[in-house]
């Protein structure tokens, strides 16, 4: 009988596929895992960054899910204290907006809900006097501060792939599953790779289709079903513009449509502004941000900073197509961002578990309770256990980040510090790995600019299954803010030439 048989196979290499792997590996389960472009290549390598409860769901009433976000908030900093960090909201009260009773009203139930342990909790601030208040315009004189996290969310994905490898599940990147039909006891996938086209057999006993913004394509056209449940497909853009102010906290701004946007301090020299909500028709891996999209968040930030914002400050935007669950809503930013897990398949063939909606904040939580759907499928599988497993490179204590810095530029004196604090912040401890027998800095190879050294590269490529210069600079860091276009090419042309030299000295 042709092709490997595994216990599950997953489609979809995003935060959910990815969660749902490493979970599963954990348990003992055989995990094939198919992703058709790069890890965290659609949806999930294009948020706002943000692990939080959602506190303008609280309008909504999903108290629920913002109950769960909050809970999960805290574990998924203790998990990975490298790439996910506290950050400190300041939301400015507009007149004629939300009144003050109703923000202080939401603000005590995000504080309580979610049974807070490690956050401060939410205050009044004083804009006339908090450095906050400072590039904002005079009109707005007081505000409130509340806690939630910032994460980098491609790199969240990539780090559940790679402890889901190191328990023994298969990832495949460039590796699209081209159908899927049950025979007996099991699934057979047909697979292509993208890059050499050649095809492939694999077998699993489940599948779950963690596709996102592709998630009824594929059950229509490769797996020959019929979604049942409705995907609403949500464009949301974001742009970043050059550093608007100097201090550490993020911004909540309300607008009079009722929609938010925030602004956040990015890679040190940037701020994020982001996201709008528009309904999507068209091809996911196509999305990008429109001039209109553009012009509606300058505006809308405009509003509030006394520095007028205009669109030829942008230096970068990014769009992504949130796949949410259609729970009937008018409006895209009403649309449940909660999640829907859809078991198809008598007990005596192979499962079919589709994935609809979710959010970042939950996706651990997600798989846990996907895992739950199909226990009865694997009756001698482990028991949950990823609440407490700290994620690769983050076996540091919470707020240990500096301490880490410091061991690490005491290890290695002749690195530059900005450097290792970089390193530092995307990889945690497993820097150390990445520099083992380093002693100065003319061990780290070919330098492509910005701090990028080919001991880096060649790392993302043997163990994070980077494979182009867009991998690289921006999923896996975000230092295609900072290379040139001629140093980019020049990091592309290094890659052509020798990426099998790299992965074979891997092997």
């Amino acid at each position: 009988m042709d092709g490997n048989l595994y216990d599950i196979a997953v489609i979809g290499g995003g935060v959910n596929g990815c969660g749902i792997a490493r979970d599963a590996a954990g348990r003992g389960l055989s995990v094939y895992l198919g992703e058709k472009s790069d890890l965290a290549g659609g949806t999930s390598s294009a948020s706002t960054k943000l692990i939080h409860g959602g506190l303008r769901y609280l309008e909504y009433y999903a108290f629920r899910l913002v109950r769960e976000s909050l809970i999960e908030r805290e574990v998924l900093l203790a998990m990975a204290p490298h790439i996910v960090r506290p950050l400190r909201f300041v939301l400015p009260h507009q007149e004629g907006l939300r009144p003050v009773w109703l923000i202080r009203l939401g603000l005590f139930l995000y504080d309580h809900l979610g049974g807070r342990k490690l956050l401060p909790a939410s205050r009044f601030v004083d804009l006339r006097r908090d450095p906050a208040g400072e590039p904002l315009k005079p009109l707005f004189t007081k505000g409130f501060e509340y806690s939630d996290c910032w994460v980098d969310d491609a790199r969240l994905v990539v780090l559940n792939a790679i402890d889901a490898a190191q328990r023994g599940a298969d990832i495949r990147v460039r590796t699209e599953i081209v159908s899927a039909a049950r025979e007996q006891d099991f699934w057979k996938l047909q697979t292509r790779n993208s890059l050499t086209g050649r095809s492939a057999t694999v077998r699993s006993r489940a599948l779950v289709n963690a596709s996102g913004p592709w998630i009824s394509e594929v059950i229509e056209q490769r797996i020959g079903g019929s979604a049942r449940s409705r995907t609403r497909l949500v464009k949301g853009s974001h742009i970043v513009v050059p550093k608007l102010f100097a201090h550490a906290r993020a911004y909540i701004f309300q607008n009079a449509d009722r929609r938010i946007i925030f602004a956040i301090p990015y890679e040190r020299d940037f701020t994020l502004i982001g996201t709008t909500d528009i309904d999507y028709d068209g091809d996911p891996g196509s999305v990008a941000t429109s001039p209109d999209e553009i012009a509606y968040l300058c505006g809308a930030a405009s509003e509030y900073f006394a520095a007028p914002i205009k669109p030829d400050a942008v230096v970068w935007s990014y769009a992504g197509v949130r796949p949410l669950y259609d729970d009937g809503h008018r409006s895209a930013q009403e649309t449940t961002r909660d999640y829907l897990l859809d078991l198809q398949g008598q007990k005596d063939e192979p499962a079919l578990l589709n994935i609809f909606g979710g959010k970042i904040t939950t996706y651990r939580h997600l798989a846990e309770e996907a895992l739950k759907k199909l226990e009865d499928r694997f009756p001698k599988m482990g028991h949950p256990w990823t609440h407490d497993a700290v994620l690769p490179g983050g076996d540091f204590d919470i707020g240990g980040f500096e301490a880490l810095v410091d061991e690490l530029e005491r290890e290695y004196p002749k690195i530059d510090g900005a450097l290792i604090r970089r390193l530092a912040r995307s990889h945690g401890t497993c820097v150390r790995d990445m520099l083992a027998d380093v002693k100065d800095i003319g061990d780290l190879g070919v330098h492509f600019g910005a701090g990028l050294y080919q001991r880096e590269v060649e790392y993302l490529i043997r163990i994070e299954w980077a494979m182009t210069a867009e991998d690289i600079l921006w999923r896996r860091s975000k230092l295609g803010l900072r290379l040139t276009d001629t140093e980019a090419a020049g990091l592309g042309a290094w890659i052509e030439e020798n990426y099998s030299a790299v992965v074979n000295s891997a092997a």
